[in-house]
């Protein structure tokens, strides 16, 4: 394991508190030297889709000393900050929420010093960006319903799609609806669909707070 991925786990387990948090914050302090940055993202998927836009550019995140750690819920941004933030290792932020999180994200920063009666764009410019209503939701928009259902087709997962739109709880509601609760159906969906619709995404068509994120880190 990497230097970098050591550093995130280690403020994963530093910011869950309990009886390995002492020796976690000394092993993020030991790795910190090689951090330029931290992106705080609400859950893996997010990471996926940063790493892979990066790789597409051309750009490895790693090798850049550019630290993307999954908060495990937004709810838990608090934690992140005491730690990554000037009361903790003090390090440059940026970081991707979902619009119905950002006061959260908001309040925190606020809190720790960075920031005072942020607004929406004075939260993208400290960094922090802001996705309507969620990554899915954008990345469905970017590439169209389309275009999303032929991604699903090359992962092999038409039938199951089919099978999840014939539920009575899906039927008659729009297709990028339910396009958007199938990709959340099961552990591990969400990020399969990130690194694949990343993958199949017009490079043009990047939705805004992912582009707006990787061109500040």
């Amino acid at each position: 394991m990497d230097d970098l991925r050591r550093f995130g786990l280690a403020v994963v387990t530093w910011a869950a508190g309990g009886a390995e948090a002492a020796a976690a914050a000394a092993e993020a302090r030991e790795l910190a030297g090689g951090v330029r940055t931290i992106v705080l993202v609400e859950g893996s998927s997010d990471q996926v889709a940063l790493e892979v836009l990066a790789a597409r550019h051309g750009r490895d995140l790693g090798a850049e000393g550019v630290a993307v750690v999954p908060l495990g819920g937004a709810t838990s941004i608090g934690r992140f900050l005491d730690v990554c933030g000037p009361p903790g290792l003090g390090l440059p932020l940026a970081g991707l929420c979902d619009i119905g999180e950002e006061r959260h994200f908001r309040r925190h920063l606020e809190r720790v010093g960075l920031g005072s009666g942020l607004t929406h764009a004075g939260l993208e410019a400290l960094g922090f960006q802001v996705c309507v209503a969620d990554l899915e939701d954008e990345l469905i928009r970017a590439l169209g319903a389309e275009g999303v259902q032929q991604v699903i087709e090359a992962q092999g997962e038409t039938r199951p799609f089919r099978t999840f739109q014939g539920q009575p709880a899906q039927r008659g509601r729009p297709v990028e609806h339910q396009l958007r609760r199938f990709m959340g159906t099961h552990s591990g969906r969400k990020a399969l669909y990130a690194q694949a619709l990343i993958t199949h995404l017009d490079i043009a068509r990047v939705p805004r707070p992912l582009d707006r994120l990787l061109a500040q880190v």
